[in-house]
């Protein structure tokens, strides 16, 4: 019985696997919905484009990547100054 509840939870596991991102690969970042009216919170901007490990991100790491709205507010005022 033990055997069996650890080979469910390594199915869990696997089919539940944590995604990670390595924000040092991401290079080449563009926005859109930039408005200056909206300074200095500008929550309408977001990451349309950019290259992670050298290679066009995916719409799904795109997604995950604007989730974390610090990431892109930080990465925003990096493009913008």
């Amino acid at each position: 019985m033990y055997f069996i509840c650890i080979i469910w939870v390594v199915i869990l596991l696997l089919l539940t696997k944590i995604k990670t991102m390595d924000y040092s690969l991401i290079t080449n970042i563009e926005f859109a919905d930039i408005d200056y009216y909206d300074y200095p919170d500008y929550c309408d901007a977001y990451i349309v484009r950019a290259l992670y490990n050298g290679f066009e991100m995916s719409i799904e790491m795109l997604d995950e990547l604007n989730e974390d709205t610090s990431y892109v507010y930080d990465r925003l005022m990096e493009y913008l100054h």
